[in-house]
């Protein structure tokens, strides 16, 4: 008995020895939108097969706010059955104490990402995760009907507003009656938080918490921003764009009822695809600049890394993980199959991504326009700071009060939450 007992022991164990190496059994957390799924399993195959391991996918929600709720939990409570962490760029002061150092095995690696990004990762000098894809996002417009319609692509969101009402409305006049001007993220999530971190900061109203932790947000820019963004809710955006987040949005838009559309690179395969009754007929461009002194387009950063668990059962193996998700191979991959930009110089300049994915190249202008979060100010506060203000923008977008109320009252909840000098 006591041997049978030892022989399933050995069985079941989370290592077994393949070719004379450690193998393991691992496990990775997912949120992908659209094809991303599917394409994270076609390179884990791929690495099981170099590596003997095995790796589980644990599909989580799309939500970036509910993964990280889930995640908070999980490495809350030391869970070891997550070996590796898919995290957005903003989480890394926040889940720091959780996840390995990757410093010294990327040692020979970090030089090829954006120094940028590798900053954006490194937490009192630990690098918290390996960046996997960058991510800014562009303003998606059917250049057939701007033709139609002898439209230029707008260069302000007024413009924006004024050429997708005139659209829209004479589509449905010719008979399309599902056809809106607009559409965006406007559900309470992290996703609206982008949404109108670059109306406000397009119009000139600052970044929510500047860089020196000074809460900007209560200005009457920021509030002009909003408030024409509200304005777009029952005119050229459907009510129920209030619920909507990439994918919902992206739902309208690719199959055509929507003249404009706000998105990540993802979206732009994906509408160009076989199935795709736009494919062909839009093209993208840096989202629009607002109106005052200090107008300018900007576009949220974005992008997704590859973090360890601290409380992972097979480490080495794990780290080897993260560091194929992150490689050259594999970013040329993700570029090519699903238009995601590379966090590595030298793809830019790739001729195979540049015949294939011509928009990546062209992306670099609007990823100089790129604006982040406040979650370097903010620290460990940035979740709750990102939560009162998507509140605080959705209830002026639903009709619960102006922007200029809503601020103020934002302003006084961080004011309490920052407690002090200092976040």
């Amino acid at each position: 008995m006591k041997i049978n007992k030892l022989l399933i022991g050995l069985l079941t164990s989370v290592t077994l020895v393949v070719g004379g190496a450690q193998a393991a059994d691992l496990s990775i957390v997912s949120g992908d939108t659209g094809t991303g799924l599917a394409f994270l399993r076609g390179q884990l195959d791929k690495f099981e097969a170099d590596t003997g391991n095995k790796v589980t996918v644990v599909p989580m929600p799309s939500s970036t706010s509910d993964q990280f709720g889930q995640y908070k939990l999980w490495l809350a409570a030391g869970n070891t059955d997550i070996d590796v962490y898919q995290t957005d760029v903003i989480w890394a002061p926040q889940l720091a104490d959780q996840f390995l150092d990757l410093s010294d095995a990327a040692k020979d690696v970090v030089g090829q990402h954006f120094p940028s990004i590798i900053e954006s990762q490194t937490v009192n000098g630990k690098l918290v995760a390996l960046p996997a894809f960058t991510d800014a996002p562009a303003l998606y417009y059917r250049k057939d009907l701007l033709e139609k319609y002898n439209k230029p692509v707008p260069k302000t969101w007024q413009e924006l507003t004024d050429t997708a009402k005139e659209i829209q409305d004479g589509e449905r006049a010719a008979g399309n009656a599902e056809m809106w001007g607009f559409v965006f993220q406007g559900n309470a999530y992290e996703g609206l938080t982008c949404d109108a971190l670059e109306w406000v900061k397009s119009f000139g109203g600052g970044q929510i918490v500047e860089a020196d932790g000074s809460i900007s947000i209560n200005n009457p820019q920021a509030a002009k921003a909003i408030d024409l963004a509200a304005s777009w809710i029952g005119s050229i955006s459907p009510e129920g764009n209030l619920a909507y987040g990439e994918e919902e949005s992206r739902g309208v838009w690719q199959l055509g009822n929507s003249v404009f559309h706000r998105n990540w690179p993802y979206a732009y395969s994906l509408g160009n695809g076989a199935d795709s009754p736009i494919a062909g007929k839009f093209d993208v461009a840096p989202l629009p600049a607002g109106d005052g002194p200090d107008a300018r387009s900007a576009a949220t950063l974005g992008g997704w890394n590859i973090a360890v668990s601290k409380y992972s059962k097979a480490p080495d193996e794990a780290i080897k993980l993260a560091l194929f998700l992150s490689s050259e191979a594999v970013q040329k991959e993700r570029a090519l199959n699903q238009s995601n930009l590379p966090t590595i110089e030298a793809l830019y300049d790739d001729a195979d991504i540049a015949k294939t994915q011509p928009i990546i190249p062209a992306w670099k202008t609007i990823f100089q326009n790129a604006v982040p979060r406040p979650s370097a100010p903010t620290k460990a506060k940035y979740n709750e700071v990102s939560s009162l203000f998507w509140s605080a923008v959705h209830s002026t977008l639903s009709g619960n009060g102006t922007a200029a109320e809503n601020l103020e009252g934002l302003e006084a909840d961080l004011t309490d939450l920052k407690g002090g000098d200092s976040w």
